[in-house]
C-alpha cells in the first residue's frame, strides 16, 4: 500500500514538473515573439511617419455613437413609475488636408448631434417625442503660403450653425486673413487680426455682424488605436465685447476590438448673443452663462 502511494505521489510531482517546464516554456515563447513584434511595430511606425510626412492628401474620420433606452412599468419608488426616456448622440470629425512643400490646405468638419426623450406614459399631455439636446456643426478651411517651415500667410474661412433646428438662425461665417504658425507636426494655430464675422439671423436686435480678430488652434492626432482632437476658436470684435465669442471642443476616441471603441466629447462656448436671443432680453441684459456638453458611448473609425 505504501508503495502505491509512493509511486502515486512521485508520478504526480513528475506530472506538475512537466506542465511546469511547459508553461515555462510557453512564457518564453511568448516574450521571444513579443520581441519580435514590437521591433516590427517601430519599423511600421517609422515607415509610417515617413509616409506621413510626403506632401499630398491627409484625410481621416473618426466618430461616436453614445445612447439609451428605458422603460417603467409601475415602479412605485421614484415619482414618475411609468415612462419611457432615451438619449441618442452622434459625433462626426473629418478632415483633408493637402500638405505641400509651399502651400498648405487644410479642411475641416465637426457635428454634433443629441436626441433625448422623456415620455410619462400617465401624462397624455406630454412630449413623448425625440427631442434635440445638442446641436452643433462646424466646417472650416485653411489655406496657407509657407514663409518658412513653421509659418505662413494663410486665409481663413469658417462657418458655424445647428442643423436640426434654427439652421442659420444664427448663423455665423468667419472670412479672414492673416498668418499661421504651425509649431509641431498635428498642430495649427491661426492668428488673423483682419477678420469679418458674418451673423446670419432673424433677430437682428440682438445678432449683428462686425470685423474682428480671428484665432484659431486645433490639434488633431492618431497614434494606434486613439483618436484625439481639440479645437479652440475665438472671434474678438473690434466693435464690442458683447459680439465677442469663442468656442472649445474636444473628441477623443480609443479603438478596442477592430473598428469599435469607445468614445468621449466634450464641448464648452461663450456667446453673449445667442443667450440675448434664448432669454428675450437685450444684449447689454443678457446673463451670459458657460454653454457646455459631452456625450459619452460607442465610437467607430472610418
Amino acid at each position: 500500500m505504501n508503495k502505491k502511494l509512493i509511486f502515486s505521489a512521485v508520478l504526480m510531482l513528475a506530472i506538475s514538473f512537466g506542465f511546469s517546464q511547459t508553461k515555462e516554456e510557453l512564457e518564453a515563447q511568448k516574450a521571444e515573439k513579443q520581441a519580435e513584434a514590437d521591433k516590427f511595430q517601430g519599423e511600421v511606425n517609422a515607415l509610417q511617419a515617413q509616409i506621413d510626412a510626403l506632401p499630398g492628401w491627409r484625410t481621416g474620420v473618426f466618430g461616436t455613437i453614445g445612447g439609451s433606452l428605458s422603460n417603467f412599468n409601475n415602479w412605485y419608488g421614484q415619482g414618475i413609475p411609468n415612462n419611457n426616456s432615451g438619449n441618442i448622440g452622434i459625433t462626426v470629425n473629418a478632415f483633408a488636408n493637402k500638405i505641400e512643400d509651399k502651400y498648405f490646405w487644410r479642411n475641416a468638419l465637426t457635428t454634433n448631434l443629441n436626441w433625448v426623450k422623456f415620455d410619462d406614459k400617465d401624462d397624455d399631455t406630454d412630449d413623448d417625442s425625440f427631442r434635440t439636446g445638442s446641436d452643433v456643426f462646424n466646417l472650416s478651411s485653411l489655406y496657407g503660403r509657407r514663409l518658412s517651415e513653421k509659418w505662413a500667410i494663410s486665409g481663413l474661412m469658417e462657418y458655424r450653425t445647428t442643423l436640426l433646428d434654427n439652421f442659420n438662425d444664427p448663423g455665423y461665417l468667419d472670412l479672414g486673413v492673416g498668418a499661421t504658425w504651425t509649431p509641431i507636426e498635428n498642430m495649427v494655430v491661426v492668428i488673423h487680426p483682419l477678420n469679418y464675422n458674418f451673423v446670419f439671423a432673424d433677430n437682428d436686435s440682438v445678432f449683428e455682424s462686425s470685423a474682428g480678430a480671428k484665432i484659431v488652434a486645433d490639434y488633431t492626432r492618431s497614434i494606434g488605436a486613439v483618436n484625439f482632437k481639440t479645437n479652440f476658436s475665438t472671434f474678438q470684435s473690434y466693435k464690442s465685447g458683447d459680439l465677442s465669442n469663442w468656442t472649445w471642443t474636444n473628441s477623443f476616441s480609443y479603438t478596442l476590438w477592430k473598428m469599435i471603441g469607445v468614445g468621449f466629447d466634450f464641448g464648452l462656448r461663450s456667446n453673449k448673443q445667442e443667450a440675448a436671443n434664448f432669454q428675450g432680453v437685450d444684449l447689454e441684459d443678457a446673463d451670459n452663462e458657460l454653454q457646455s456638453y459631452y456625450t459619452l458611448g460607442l465610437s467607430y473609425k472610418f
